[in-house]
């Protein structure tokens, strides 16, 4: 499991404790929904929320592990009938074994969503496993490495016309690396900046979005095509960087839509630091695999994602709180593959399914808390790979 313990009784009780401290607008305005298909009801109601929930967790080589993320939700102008709404988020973090991080991400819409914007602000001091570069790396190859990060990732993105839209992506990043232990093949192994480095990229977007919703989408598609460089003056190493995605969503009935997506991630250079080369898994894609298992120079997945959603129409009422709470099921499948540039092959690609449930704690933006299991491969001698998720938001 790639989140081995997480606190979820206590999670579902704050879950519903919180359904009432969404931040309430008195002048929010209600807006007849005419062009998606609703997940509540005939209208959508712009106005602000505020979600926090908490992060809990152990393992041995973090020890307990506590924080929360939390999700404000606005709309830059209430009576724009088109706007999406848009979000500021916070993740902080400690252990008791000194370790810590914090991440700040900003995602704005402005004028009819004729212009978007988005910030990603990470520092952490956190232990993460190594195992090699490729797909055939071993657990018991792992080595625990101490990794320092800042990370700045800024995007911004202007309406051309209909649904096409353009600009430019600035990232920094900066890392520094240690051993924290002299087993696995980390120590042995002739890695480009194996201490660590930095890297600046400036890059060029294009991207198509035909998109009802951003949050939860029943209908429409979104494709994304970042091409970025890293200068030698800007960069320990000259590099390029390719980041391609796609997602698709087919309304099956009312109720339910059949999602699929995939994306292609691509460094080159003459030189690879072995951080910035591409990673499987995470709680978005490839879900079950631990991020960084397998890495390489390209990385290509894949994955369908069928939801469904309820309205079992009963009204929670304790004390202060009264709601009455809407949910989607899913089941999701994905298939990927990390790989270098002159060894592609269908013999590379590895497997991830599972199930999960979303509960939609704002009805009005669509915005959801996700929890999945993903089941992935079972290697020769080892437990078959796996992760429970529990997020804010859809995983495409």
């Amino acid at each position: 499991m790639i989140l081995k313990t997480r606190l979820l009784s206590g999670t579902a009780i704050l879950l519903l404790l919180c359904g009432s401290l969404k931040a309430q607008d008195d002048k929010a305005i209600v807006i007849k929904d005419t062009t998606a298909v609703k997940i509540n009801d005939s209208t959508i109601v712009h106005k602000k929320s505020f979600f926090p929930l908490p992060v809990l967790g152990y393992s041995p080589e973090k020890g307990l592990e506590i924080g929360a993320a939390m999700l404000y939700s606005f709309y830059t102008d209430k009576n724009d009938p088109v706007l999406r709404n848009s979000t500021i988020s916070l993740i902080p973090s400690l252990t008791t074994k000194s370790q810590y991080k914090i991440e700040l991400k900003t995602d704005f819409w402005t004028d009819h969503n004729n212009y978007h914007f988005k910030s990603s602000l990470r520092y952490h001091d956190f232990p993460i496993y190594f195992y090699g570069v490729g797909d055939t790396t071993r657990k018991a190859d792992g080595t625990l490495l101490g990794n320092q990060r800042y990370k700045v990732v800024l995007e911004g993105e202007k309406r051309l016309s209909g649904r096409f839209y353009a600009g430019l992506s600035l990232q920094y990043q900066h890392d520094a690396y240690e051993a924290n232990e002299s087993k696995g093949v980390y120590p042995g192994m002739a890695l480009a900046d194996k201490d660590g480095g930095y890297v600046t990229f400036i890059g060029a977007t294009g991207i198509f979005d035909n998109r009802d919703n951003q949050n939860y989408t029943h209908t429409g598609s979104w494709v994304r095509l970042n091409v970025a460089y890293a200068p030698a003056f800007l960069s320990k190493q000259t590099l390029w960087k390719i980041d391609a995605q796609a997602k698709h969503f087919v309304p099956i009935s009312r109720k339910s839509t059949l999602g699929v997506n995939g994306l292609f991630n691509s460094l080159q250079g003459s030189v690879l630091p072995f951080y910035l080369l591409p990673e499987m898994g995470n709680d978005l894609m490839m879900r079950a695999y631990y991020t960084g298992r397998y890495r390489d120079q390209n990385y290509l997945a894949f994955q369908a994602e069928y939801r469904y959603f309820l309205d079992p129409k009963i009204p929670v009422n304790i004390w202060f709180l009264h709601m009455q709470p809407k949910f989607a099921l899913a089941a999701f499948g994905a298939t990927g593959a990390v790989f270098n540039n002159h060894d592609f092959g269908m013999d590379h690609f590895k497997p991830a399914y599972g199930m999960g449930v979303r509960w939609f704690y704002d009805e009005g933006s669509k915005l959801t808390i996700r929890v999945d299991y993903a089941w992935g491969e079972k290697r020769t001698g080892e437990e078959r790979q796996s992760g429970l998720y529990l997020s804010l938001a859809e995983a495409f």
